[in-house]
């Protein structure tokens, strides 16, 4: 028997991700990508009436506005898309009896604990970005029972842009890099997020509520940085320094470490050291 599976955000990183590695499966999964021009999901009638012609068992929703400074000045729009077409999204998932798995973050917390994030904490958003996709969640919760709501953090790929290729390229361009110590979270790669996805879908028997998924470890973004230039030994270290605070318009959390124990108690899956996941993207960067 199939399984049907949408995934919106077609042409985002994490996307892209479950593309290349679970695209071509042995597990009777059909997967169908969907980009904005496909599938415009801040358009309700344009989603009931493509859920409707078609016929999925699951929706992944990979879809959202995740540019975290121009949110605070453009938050009609994180708030369209990471709330109001994720209740379009949901609304058409409980129609259609489809199972919504809707990827969130850890912005949707303060920041002010010390040690990892629970999925029972309590939410307190300190930017606009966050506050749009605590909107989001609470939506879904609302309308429809059948839903995972994965929350990650510090995403990257070797696709679109994010802080690995940034760095990469400055790397390679012989840069000093001046790098924060301000935050502590874990960097995520999509290779090991998409994982996890794809195994909830296999196993069918994963409890429906929300979860929390990194890579293992914590890290500064200068940390991060500095591991990123660890991998070229072309590249002088010393180049890497650190500075306590970084102007940006958006607040950020200053702790925001996901606790993983409650996903390990309900799927079977092996989980990577942040490092040990780096190494993996750097490598398929650098055609290794």
């Amino acid at each position: 028997m199939m399984t049907n599976v949408l995934v919106t955000g077609g042409n985002g990183q994490l996307a892209r991700t479950i593309r290349e590695f679970f695209h071509n499966n042995n597990d009777n999964i059909q997967f169908t990508f969907v980009n904005k021009q496909e599938l415009d999901i801040t358009d309700q009638l344009a989603i009931s009436k493509y859920f409707s012609e078609n016929s999925f068992n699951y929706c992944v929703n990979c879809a959202a506005y995740t540019n975290v400074e121009l949110a605070e000045d453009f938050s009609d729009k994180a708030f369209q898309i990471n709330a109001e077409a994720v209740k379009n999204i949901a609304i058409a998932c409980k129609k259609e009896k489809v199972v919504l798995i809707h990827i969130s973050t850890d912005y949707v917390f303060d920041g002010k604990k010390k040690t990892p994030y629970l999925e029972t904490d309590k939410t307190n958003p300190i930017n606009e970005y966050g506050k749009s996709k605590l909107k989001g969640e609470q939506y879904i919760s609302e309308i429809l029972k059948e839903h995972f709501i994965i929350r990650t953090s510090w995403l990257y790929s070797s696709y679109g842009k994010n802080f690995v290729k940034t760095i990469i390229n400055k790397i390679n361009e012989n840069a000093d890099l001046k790098v924060t110590t301000a935050e502590t979270g874990t960097p995520t790669s999509c290779i090991d997020l998409a994982k996890v996805i794809y195994n909830i879908i296999k196993l069918k028997n994963v409890p429906y509520t929300i979860y929390h998924y990194s890579n293992e470890g914590e890290a500064t973004w200068y940390d991060f940085a500095k591991e990123i230039a660890t991998n070229f030994k072309d590249y002088d270290l010393d180049k890497v320094s650190q500075v306590a605070f970084f102007k940006t318009k958006a607040t950020r959390p200053k702790y925001s470490v996901l606790s993983k124990k409650k996903l390990f108690e309900n799927t079977i899956t092996n989980n990577n050291h942040w490092k040990k996941a780096l190494e993996k993207i750097i490598k398929i960067l650098k055609n290794e």
